[in-house]
């Protein structure tokens, strides 16, 4: 199955760099997903769960805050502003990981819904990891 390269950085650094099978981003316009081979475009994202699904076929979570994507057919580049990714060997940096993600959307996010829609993910993609 064709893979697409996938980095994901912030001022502080970065977050992800390596091989996907797939991405979910969270548009401006809504949810959209990513393969190898998509059309170029370049858009902005708002606060949300990245889902990177990789070629193992688990998928992991990284929450975002804001920013903007550039995708091509063989490379997707998601800078952004915060992000936190929900991973961790055991509980408690399980837990340190949902703690980080929770305050950063609880930072920009304007509307309770936001917050409730994100968090709600945020748990389900450690509940996977648990």
């Amino acid at each position: 199955m064709d893979t697409l390269n996938l980095e994901i950085l912030t001022p502080n650094g970065e977050i992800y760099n390596g091989q996907a099978l797939s991405v979910v981003l969270p548009g401006e316009e809504g949810e959209f997903g990513v393969l190898a081979g998509h059309a170029s475009l370049t858009t902005l994202l708002t606060s949300g769960v990245v889902d990177v699904e990789k070629e193992d076929k688990s998928v992991e979570a990284i929450v975002i805050n804001w920013g903007v994507v550039q995708v091509d057919e063989e490379k997707v580049i998601i800078l952004v502003e915060g992000a936190a990714a929900i991973r961790g060997s055991n509980e408690s940096e399980i837990a340190k990981a949902l703690e980080d993600a929770k305050k950063l959307i609880a930072d920009v996010a304007d509307s309770s819904s936001a917050i409730a829609s994100v968090s709600a993910r945020i748990e389900s993609a450690a509940q996977k990891l648990i």
